[in-house]
């Protein structure tokens, strides 16, 4: 009774005691993809500017055809100024993959105007690493040597650009080169504007537009076999018919004739109706 009356004595009734404190949970925010998949690098704010073009280029679509995966060695033919660069470096860094640039070639007698391009890539993707990692630059051109080391590539990209490589006839050398590079059983991936199959193809593609036969053809002679082709990048509203030829469709958009002064009276309008070009998307592979 002595012990129970001194315990009475020291404990505070239930009046007394203070309410234990209550955190107050934050409202619940949408996370957005795991860091390192391809959703993140494709919605990463570094995308911001060039996320417009999504709709009509089909990124997470396209890569996917092409078998993507995050441990690749992955070889992009003259990336331009950067699109598909922001998404694989990214992408292949947090996945411990390789990301190589061939870029246009650099040295004496270059042009000027294709070194000044590479220039700014090169200073743009190497100035943070922690997003895009280390990028590996390579060269490719009509003097060029490997643009990577022979038989390390899973995937090679040529990303609307026979073209351009038809014009200064180094197309079959880019087939060659990629063959060069990949390892056996790896993939080439190609987007390019296509020309309608009743068409003439013009040897120098001077509209930008080539037939998919041709293409197959490219390719089949470097020894590539065929493996799927995908109307991820159709547009059957391109008329392939235009006065500047692809480029006075989106994102180019030309008013007057491509290194010529801009004509402000050009109509537009139907041009940018139609939006970008109507685009194979074709797989094929190194046999193993």
């Amino acid at each position: 009774m002595l012990m129970m009356a001194a315990a009475t004595l020291v404990l505070p009734s239930a009046c007394d005691r203070k309410p234990e404190p209550t955190e107050t949970k934050a409202p619940d925010t949408p996370a957005g993809p795991p860091e390192g998949t391809l959703e993140w690098a494709i919605q990463g704010p570094w995308r911001a500017a060039d996320r417009v073009r999504d709709p009509a280029r089909h990124p997470m679509e396209t890569l996917r055809f092409f078998g993507l995966q995050p441990r690749m060695t992955v070889v992009d033919f003259w990336p331009g100024s950067g699109w598909y660069t922001e998404i694989l470096a990214p992408y292949l860094s947090r996945g411990e993959g390789t990301y190589y640039a061939a870029g246009f070639p650099t040295g004496p007698g270059a042009d000027p105007a294709q070194a000044a391009l590479m220039a700014n890539y090169e200073q743009r993707f190497t100035a943070d690493p922690k997003l895009y990692g280390e990028v590996k630059f390579s060269a490719f051109g009509p003097t060029t040597g490997a643009v990577a080391p022979a038989g390390s590539a899973d995937l090679v990209l040529f990303m609307r650009n026979i073209h351009a490589w038809m014009a200064a006839g180094i197309a079959e050398k880019a087939f060659s080169d990629a063959f060069e590079a990949l390892r056996p059983a790896g993939v080439l991936g190609i987007e390019q504007h296509r020309l309608a199959p009743d068409e003439d193809q013009d040897p120098s593609a001077a509209n930008g537009y080539v037939q998919e036969a041709f293409v197959r053809q490219l390719a089949a002679e470097a020894g590539f076999i065929f493996v799927a082709s995908s109307e991820i990048n159709a547009n059957a509203t391109d008329t392939k018919d235009h006065p500047f030829g692809v480029e006075t469709l989106p994102p180019q958009r030309l008013t007057a004739p491509q290194g010529q002064v801009p004509d402000p009276t050009f109509d537009r309008s139907k041009y940018d109706a139609i939006g970008e070009s109507d685009r194979m998307t074709l797989k094929f592979r190194k046999p193993e």
